[in-house]
């Protein structure tokens, strides 16, 4: 029941965390291209990839935590849902090259992210 409760805590800060750093990313950007998803998916695979070896080969962390941060928080803070749906807008608005280029582009980045994070982890 306790990591129940953990993953639902993280989940609700991951998705207020979501909601900000997109927000904040489209004031900057506007929204011709999902710039905020992407940010934020980025972010998510990074920090993903860093706390899979942090916290399960560097610490000793509960499995509470683990599952507060990682199911959790980064379950809702990562948005492939909201990928896939701004995906297929830009494809059904006929924008068929910036869904191509955002599909490669968050594909390729997000695993180069999460393969950073590892990298990251490991280094310290």
């Amino acid at each position: 029941m306790t990591q129940l409760l953990m993953v639902g805590a993280g989940g609700a800060i991951g998705a207020i965390g979501r909601y900000l750093l997109s927000t904040w990313v489209y004031s900057l950007t506007g929204r011709a291209f999902p710039w905020g998803t992407l940010a934020v998916n980025l972010l998510g695979s990074l920090l993903m990839g860093f706390l899979s070896v942090w916290l399960l080969e560097r610490m000793t962390v509960s499995a509470e935590m683990r599952a507060l941060l990682m199911v959790g928080f980064l379950g809702a803070f990562t948005t492939f849902s909201t990928f896939s749906i701004e995906t297929l807008i830009l494809l059904e608005e006929g924008a068929v090259a910036r869904a191509g280029i955002n599909i490669a582009v968050s594909v390729i980045i997000c695993i180069f992210a999460a393969w950073m994070g590892t990298l990251i982890a490991k280094a310290i």
